[in-house]
């Protein structure tokens, strides 16, 4: 058995909510091997009522999932190159020593992942984006930019996520990383759903004031 989040849209800050779901793992690193497991996670999370479910990744069988899966989700950077998001996002990273790996834009979303340069590393001191600063923290926050200025990059996608109650990325771990695709879906519409969309992919600035702002809303639990 295994346990995975299914991520839902939500429409207050962090415009998410996780639903974790436990389910038979089908072990091995085939893709019909993973495709069993999301069939698993999937039907799983149908007995609670979290359904339909997208799963998106490049391992599933959903043409519209695979195309939103951050190696093959594209979108055109400030300098008019075409990047995937996870080209950009390994580029981007600025380590603590001060290593900057930028040639990774022009590598397969793959090859970047993979680069031993940056791979396994959690030193990350901040992220640089042609010249536009991240801060390290919120640690997600880079990621989930890239992933929405994509997805507003594709109206067409973003449109077809309406019809899907939730979403999950069969490779994510949340013991070992943080930024999801499947989260920055489910982030996407809960954004829709609070007016924000439009004012959150404009700028970094507008980005980091809304999570801001909505935290700051929000009650006190103490």
């Amino acid at each position: 058995m295994a346990s995975r989040p299914v991520f839902l849209p939500h429409s207050v800050t962090p415009f998410v909510r996780e639903q974790v779901v436990t389910f038979k793992w089908h072990a091995g690193m085939a893709r019909s091997q993973a495709q069993k497991s999301i069939e698993e996670l999937h039907a799983s999370a149908g007995d609670l009522g979290l359904l339909p479910l997208l799963e998106i990744s490049s391992k599933g069988s959903n043409p519209l999932g695979i195309k939103l899966s951050a190696f093959n989700l594209t979108f055109n950077a400030p300098d008019g190159t075409a990047l995937s998001v996870e080209s950009a996002y390994q580029g981007s990273k600025v380590f603590r020593n001060g290593d900057h790996f930028p040639d990774l834009y022009r590598a397969s979303s793959r090859d970047a992942k993979l680069d031993e340069r940056v791979k396994s590393r959690s030193d990350i001191a901040h992220f640089d984006f042609f010249g536009e600063r991240w801060p390290g923290q919120p640690m997600t926050a880079f990621y989930d930019w890239l992933y929405l200025q994509a997805l507003a990059q594709h109206p067409d996608l973003l449109a077809q996520l309406d019809g899907y109650a939730g979403f999950t990325d069969i490779a994510f771990n949340p013991q070992k990383s943080a930024a999801c695709q499947a989260r920055c879906a489910a982030m996407s519409q809960g954004l829709r759903a609070a007016g924000l969309w439009a004012e959150v992919v404009r700028s970094q600035a507008a980005f980091l004031q809304v999570l801001a702002a909505q935290r700051a809303a929000q009650p006190s639990l103490f």
